[in-house]
C-alpha cells in the first residue's frame, strides 16, 4: 500500500494524521469522500487501479469510524477482477464494508465459488477468507458443498485444506441447520488421520463444534483422538514450527482433550488405558518454571488434562496425583497459577471424593486467604468452604473469624454467611454456634444480614439449656461501650425472654439488665427501637411482684412514645403501657415465645427458588447430601440480604442471587421476632440516602451503613412516568393506598431534559437505585450505557427492563441481569440506530423488587432528535446557494410561533448551541435575527443539511418568526416543531405535552412587524 503507485493513498493517510481536531478530520474526509463519488460516478474513466486506490481509502476511512454508505457495487466488483492485487482489495473492503444481508453480496456469489473450485490457490485462499468472515446463510446454501470438498481434496495443499475446516467451521456455527453434515463421521475420522498439524488442528476445532452437537454420531473419532494426543504426548513427528517453547502442539492438544470431553465415557479398556498413560505423562511432565510463555502454554494443556481427568472419573490414585499437583501450584509464586490452583481443587470437590486428601493442603490455603490478589482470596474462601466438615470446621471457622478483622470490605459480607452457615452446619455443640455468630456480629456487624441473627434466636429458643449461657453471652456483649446496631438486636430480644434466668448471677438483675439496654436507646435506628419496646414489657413482666421504681421508669418511656411519628414503635408503646396495667395477668398475656416449628432451612428452601445450575459452582456439589446439619431449627424468613444458598438435587453451593419468594401459609421469623407478642405491624425499613452514583462512570466506594434489612410489608407500586399532569416525583404512581410508597428522589421531567442537552447523568433515582445515563453518537448511530446502581446492602431482585422503541428507531439491548449484588452497578449497553426524522421517544419500561417493594417506572430515554445532529457552520458562499435551492414548502417552511418564553437573544443562540444547532454569525445583518446550521444524521437521509432562520421583534420578546429548510420534508417539518417545543416549553416537573402531529404542507406566509435587514442579504434570505 506504501509503495510509490499508491502515493495518493499514502498523502490521504498522511493529511489524516496530520489534522489538529476531529473537526479538521471531517472535513478532510467529506472532501476525500465527496471526491471518491464523483470519479465513481465517471466510473468509464477508471482504470482497475484507481477503482482499487479508492476503494483503499474508503476502507481507511470506515476503519476511523465514519459511515461509508456508496461505492459498495464498485467494491464488490473489484471480486472478479483478474489480477491479484485488485481481487486481493476486493475481497478485503466487501469483508469488511458488508454485512451477510447486503444485496450486492448476491452478485458476488459466482465469482467466489469460481475462485473456490479454481486451481489458484490464492486466489481459492482469499475467498474461503471471506466466505468464513461474511458467514451469511446464502453463502452457506450456495458454497458449503464446495468447502467441504476442498476440506477432503487430496490434491489440495495443507494451506487450502487449513482454510477450508475454518471456513466450514464458521457456516456450520451460524447456519447448523444449512450446512449438511449428515454421515460425516466417517469423513471426520478420515481427517483425523491427517499427518500435516495446520489441517490436523484446523480439523480439531470443526470436530469440537460437531460432538458438542451430536457426540453420538462421532463414536469412531474418539480412539483417533487418543491416538493424536499420545502422538503429541510422545513428540512423534511434530515439526518444529508447530513445537511451542519445547511444548509440541499446545493448541491441537487443548483441542482434542475439549472434544474427548463431549464423551460421555470410554467403554474399550486398550483406549481408555492408553489415553490415561497420556494423561500421566502431562500430569507428570508439567512443572512451573521461569519463562511465562512456556508456564501459560504448559499449563493450558495440565489444566485441560486436569478437567478431562475429572471428567472420566480417573481412579483414586490419579486423582490423588492432581491433588497433589495442584497442591504444589497453590504455593508458587505465580498468581494465574496459584488462582488455576485454588480453582480447579474445588472443582475437584464437585466430582469425586477427595476432600481428606484435600485436607492435607488446608495450612496452604488459609494462607491463600491473606494472598494480595482479591481473585485469589475469593477462591481459597469458596475451596475452605467446600472442604470443611464436622472435623475441621472449628479450625476454618476460627481463620475465618480471625481473617474476618482484616479483610477488605467486598468480601466481608460473603465470609460472614459463609461462617455462619459453616457454624451452623457442622457445631460441635449449639453453644460454640451461638460464640461463633455473636463474634461475627461483633466485629462485621454492618455484613450480618438479619436473616443470621434471626438463626441463633430460632436455636437459642428452642432449645432450653442454651437459654442461660445465650443469655450471659449476650450481656457480656452489650454491656461493651461500642455495640452494632444488629447487636443490640439480638441482645435486646434474648434478654428480653431470658434474662430472668439469669437473676442470681451479680450485675443480672431485671433493673441493672433493663439499665444496660436503655443506655443503647439513644444510639439506634428506629428498626431496633421496637425490639427494644418489647424487651422493656418483657423484663417487666418477669418482674413479679413489679419494682415501682423499675415500672415508673419504663411506663414513662411508653408515655414518651405514644406520640411518636413512626405508627409502629406507636402501636407498641401504647399496647404495652396498657398491658402492663394488668397486673399479675401480664404473665400469661407476655408469655415466653413459643418453640419455632421445625422446618427446613429458610436459607436453603429459598434458594430452591433461585435460577437454575451454571457450569461454575461452588464447592460442595456432591457432599450435600453426605453432611447431617446440627440444625435443630429451621424456619422460613425473607432474605434479607445478598447471598443466599441454592439446592439442587441435594447439592448445596452460594450463589449471589436471591429469589423474594416466601410460602403463603408460613409465618415467617421476622414477622415473628418483630411482633414478639406485642404489636402485629411490622417494622418499616429506613433505606439510606446515599448517593453511590453520583459520579456514574466510577466505581462505589461508599461504605456507610446499611439501611434496615426487616422488610416491609407494603406492596407494589407501579407508575408512568411524563404524563401531561405529571407533577414533581409522580414518576412513581401507587396503584393502592399505601403508606409507603417509593418515591423518586428528585423530579424526573427535569433529569430527562437535562440529559437531552448533555451525554452523561442520572436518569432516575430513588431510595434504593440509582439509574445512570452516559451516550455516545456517531452519525445515526448512539451507543447509549444504562448503569443500574444498587445504593443499599441488600440485593435488588425480580429486575426487568424492556425497551419500548418508536417506529423511527432500532435498537439492541443487552440482558439485564435478574438481580443487582448490594452496593454494586450493572452497565447495560444499548445500541440505537436512527432511521428517518420523528420526534418520538423511547421508554424505558423498568421494575424491580426490594424487600415486599415492587417498584415499577415508565421512563423516556433522552435518545431525542437533537442527539443525531452535528453541529456545522456553513460559510456565506455555500448557505446562500442552498438556501435559494430550498424553494418553499414542503423542503422549506415557515411559521410565527407565539408563546414563546422570553428570553435574550444570546440566550436563545446557546438554546440552540445545547442542541446542536450551530449559529452562523454574519449572514443576516439584522442583529434580531439569528441564522444556523447543523448536519441531521439517519439511515434514510444520510448526512443532510439543515438551515434555520429565526427573526424576532424587539418590541414583542413572546413571539418570532422561524423559518427551516433541508431537503427531506419530513425532516424540515419535525426540526421546526422540534425547536419550537423548546422555544415555548419551560423544562419543569410537568412534561410538555406531545405537539400535534401533522404531515409538511404549505403554510400561508404570515404577517410580522417588518425588520429592516441590508437589502441584498434580506433578499437572499427571504
Amino acid at each position: 500500500m506504501t509503495m510509490h503507485g499508491m502515493r495518493g493513498l499514502s498523502v490521504f493517510i498522511s493529511d489524516i494524521r496530520n489534522c489538529q481536531n476531529k473537526e479538521q478530520e471531517r472535513l478532510r474526509i467529506d472532501k476525500e469522500l465527496g471526491n471518491v463519488r464523483n470519479r465513481f460516478k465517471n466510473e468509464k474513466g477508471l482504470t482497475p487501479y484507481e477503482k482499487k486506490k479508492y476503494v483503499w481509502k474508503m476502507l481507511y476511512i470506515y476503519m476511523l469510524g465514519y459511515d461509508v454508505d456508496f461505492g459498495h457495487m464498485e467494491t464488490v466488483s473489484l471480486i472478479s477482477a483478474p489480477k491479484y492485487p485488485e481481487k486481493q482489495v476486493g475481497y478485503i473492503a466487501t469483508s469488511c464494508l458488508l454485512n451477510e444481508n447486503n444485496d450486492f453480496l448476491r452478485l458476488a456469489i459466482n465469482t467466489v465459488r469460481n475462485d473456490i473450485i479454481g486451481r489458484n490457490e490464492t486466489f481459492q485462499c482469499l475467498a474461503l477468507t471471506m466466505v468464513g468472515n461474511i458467514g451469511g446463510r446464502e453463502f452457506a446454501e450456495s458454497l458449503a458443498p464446495d468447502v467441504q470438498n476442498l476440506l477432503l481434496s487430496s490434491s489440495c495443499r495443507p494451506l487450502v485444506r487449513k482454510k477450508a475446516a475454518l471456513c466450514l467451521l464458521r457456516l456450520y456455527r451460524k447456519n447448523p441447520d444449512v450446512v449438511n453434515v449428515d454421515g460425516w463421521a466417517d469423513r471426520m475420522a478420515q481427517l483425523l488421520d491427517e499427518r500435516d498439524l495446520g489441517v490436523l488442528t484446523s480439523s480439531m476445532s470443526l470436530l469440537v463444534a460437531l460432538v458438542s452437537n451430536n457426540h453420538e454420531a462421532y463414536w469412531s473419532c474418539l480412539p483417533k483422538c487418543v491416538k493424536i494426543l499420545e502422538r503429541l504426548a510422545r513428540n512423534q513427528d511434530v515439526p518444529q514450527e508447530y513445537t511451542y517453547y519445547g511444548i509440541p502442539s499446545p493448541w491441537l492438544q487443548v483441542k482434542t482433550m475439549r472434544a474427548l470431553q463431549y464423551f460421555p465415557t470410554i467403554e474399550d479398556p486398550s483406549t481408555r488405558r492408553t489415553l490415561f498413560e497420556v494423561l500421566q505423562r502431562i500430569l507428570m511432565g508439567t512443572d512451573v518454571v521461569k519463562n511465562v510463555n512456556k508456564n501459560n502454554a504448559s499449563h493450558a494443556v495440565l489444566f485441560e488434562a486436569l478437567a478431562l481427568v475429572m471428567h472420566l472419573d480417573a481412579e483414586k490414585e490419579m486423582m490423588s496425583q492432581c491433588v497433589a499437583l495442584l497442591g504444589k501450584f497453590i504455593a508458587v509464586r505465580e498468581p494465574n497459577i496459584r488462582y488455576l490452583g485454588l480453582e480447579n481443587m474445588t472443582r475437584m470437590l464437585m466430582v469425586t471424593d477427595v476432600q481428606e486428601i484435600i485436607k492435607r493442603h488446608q495450612a496452604q490455603i488459609i494462607t491463600s486467604l491473606k494472598d494480595p490478589d482479591v481473585s485469589i482470596r475469593r477462591r481459597a474462601l469458596d475451596l475452605l468452604y467446600g472442604m470443611c466438615d464436622v472435623t475441621n470446621a472449628k479450625d476454618i471457622v476460627e481463620e475465618l473469624l480471625q481473617y474476618l478483622s482484616s479483610a477488605d470490605f467486598t468480601m466481608r459480607e460473603e465470609l460472614s454467611l459463609k461462617a455462619a452457615i459453616l457454624a451452623e452446619k457442622f457445631a460441635p455443640d449449639l453453644s460454640w454456634y451461638v460464640d461463633v455468630i455473636l463474634q461475627l456480629i461483633d466485629k462485621a456487624g454492618d455484613f450480618i444480614s438479619d436473616d443470621i441473627w434471626f438463626r441463633v434466636v430460632q436455636f437459642v429458643t428452642n432449645n432450653d439449656d442454651l437459654q442461660p449461657y445465650a443469655a450471659a453471652k449476650v450481656k457480656e456483649y452489650i454491656d461493651k461501650p461500642a455495640v452494632h446496631e444488629t447487636m443490640v438486636k439480638v441482645s435486646a430480644y434474648i434478654l428480653g425472654e431470658y434474662s430472668h434466668l439469669l437473676a442470681r448471677r451479680p450485675g443480672c438483675s431485671p433493673k441493672e439488665i433493663f439499665s444496660i439496654l436503655h443506655e443503647k436507646l439513644a444510639t439506634v435506628s428506629t428498626t431496633t427501637i421496637p425490639i427494644l419496646l418489647s424487651a422493656y414489657a418483657k423484663i417487666l413482666m418477669h418482674t413479679q411482684p413489679p419494682d415501682q421504681e423499675l415500672q415508673s421508669q419504663i411506663w414513662a418511656i411508653f408515655n414518651k412514645y405514644e406520640s411518636c411519628i413512626d405508627a409502629e414503635i406507636q402501636q407498641r408503646a401504647v399496647e404495652y403501657l396498657a398491658l402492663c396495667q394488668k397486673g399479675a395477668a401480664l404473665m400469661d398475656i407476655l408469655a415466653e415465645m413459643p418453640k419455632f416449628p421445625e422446618r427446613k432451612s429458610s436459607l436453603i428452601k429459598r434458594a430452591e427458588y433461585s435460577e437454575a445450575d451454571t457450569a461454575e459452582q461452588s464447592a460442595t456439589k456432591l457432599r450435600a447430601q453426605q453432611q447431617t446439619s446440627n440444625a435443630l431449627v429451621v424456619t422460613d424468613q425473607y432474605p434479607a440480604n445478598g447471598v443466599t444458598l441454592r439446592i439442587s438435587v441435594g447439592q448445596l453451593s452460594l450463589i449471589k442471587v436471591p429469589s423474594m419468594i416466601t410460602t403463603e401459609n408460613d409465618t415467617s421469623t421476622d414477622q415473628a421476632l418483630s411482633q414478639q407478642n406485642g404489636s402485629l405491624s411490622k417494622v418499616d425499613p429506613q433505606p439510606p440516602s446515599v448517593d453511590l452514583l453520583s459520579d456514574i462512570l466510577g466505581p462505589f466506594a461508599v461504605e456507610g451503613p446499611p439501611g434496615a434489612t426487616v422488610q416491609s410489608e407494603h406492596i407494589a407500586v407501579s407508575g408512568l412516568e411524563g404524563g401531561s399532569d405529571a407533577v414533581d416525583g409522580s414518576a412513581i404512581v401507587p396503584v393502592e393506598e399505601h403508606t409507603n410508597t417509593v418515591q423518586p428522589i428528585g423530579n424526573i421531567a427535569e433529569r430527562f431534559h437535562a440529559l437531552c442537552l448533555k451525554d452523561s447523568g442520572v436518569l432516575y433515582e430513588d431510595p434504593y437505585i440509582q439509574i445512570g445515563i452516559k451516550a455516545e453518537g456517531r452519525g445515526h448511530h448512539v451507543h447509549l450505557v444504562l448503569f443500574l446502581g444498587n445504593k443499599n446492602t441488600a440485593p435488588l431482585v425480580s429486575v426487568h427492563a424492556i425497551i419500548l422503541p418508536p417506529a423511527h428507531l432500532k435498537m439492541e439491548f443487552s440482558l439485564v441481569p435478574d438481580t443487582i449484588p448490594p452496593r454494586a452497578q450493572v452497565q447495560c449497553p444499548l445500541e440505537i440506530v436512527n432511521l428517518r426524522p420523528s420526534r418520538d421517544v423511547a421508554v424505558l419500561d423498568f421494575s424491580y423488587k426490594f424487600g415486599t417493594n415492587m417498584v415499577n417506572v415508565k421512563l423516556r430515554l433522552p435518545a431525542v432528535l437533537n442527539k443525531f445532529l452535528q453541529p456545522i457552520q456553513v460559510p456565506a458562499e455555500e448557505f446562500f446557494p442552498q438556501w435559494r435551492s430550498l424553494s418553499g414548502p414542503p423542503l422549506k417552511l415557515q411559521e410565527v410561533v407565539r408563546g414563546v418564553r422570553p428570553m435574550p437573544l444570546p440566550e436563545m443562540a446557546n438554546l440552540l448551541d445545547s442542541f446542536r444547532i450551530m449559529i452562523c454569525p454574519g449572514l443576516d445583518p439584522n442583529p434580531n435575527n439569528l441564522v444556523a446550521s447543523t448536519t441531521f444524521y439517519s439511515e434514510s437521509t444520510h448526512a443532510m443539511l439543515c438551515l434555520v432562520r429565526i427573526e424576532t421583534d424587539p418590541a414583542d420578546r413572546t413571539q418570532l418568526r422561524m423559518t427551516l429548510a433541508s431537503g427531506d420534508p419530513s425532516l424540515t417539518f419535525e426540526l421546526k416543531e422540534f425547536i419550537k417545543e423548546q422555544l415555548i416549553s419551560i423544562p419543569t416537573a410537568r412534561s410538555p405535552a406531545p405537539a400535534p402531529k401533522a404531515p409538511p404542507t404549505a403554510q400561508p406566509t404570515p404577517q410580522i412587524p417588518p425588520n429592516d435587514p441590508a437589502a441584498i442579504l434580506a433578499g437572499l434570505l427571504s
